[in-house]
């Protein structure tokens, strides 16, 4: 179990090195792998505001069924908002490269 943990890291290590190699210009592009870590941090957290804004909705349904239009209303409403942040991430990982 312990050599098949350290051949994985070193699989890793050897697989991530790319990542600082210089560009043909000879000018270090650090901006990517920001642009993906934002990319990365920016959907993690979506998945969290979606899944508490979901799980909100669905008990404000159950407690008073005779709003659920209104409850469903504010619940697309949120939910495209919060995937907007997820959205601009990616448009600006594209941008820095």
């Amino acid at each position: 179990m312990t050599s098949k943990m350290i051949f994985l890291a070193a699989a890793f290590l050897l697989l991530a090195s790319p990542i600082f190699a210089q560009t043909p210009g000879g000018t270090a592009d650090l901006h990517l792998p920001f642009a993906y870590l934002a990319m990365g941090i920016a959907s993690g957290l979506c998945g969290l505001g979606q899944g508490k804004a979901v799980a909100s909705a669905t008990e404000a349904m159950a407690r008073n069924p005779g709003a659920q239009a209104g409850i469903r209303f504010a619940l697309i409403l949120g939910l495209v908002l919060i995937e907007s942040l997820a959205l601009y991430t990616l448009v600006i990982t594209y941008v820095a490269k």
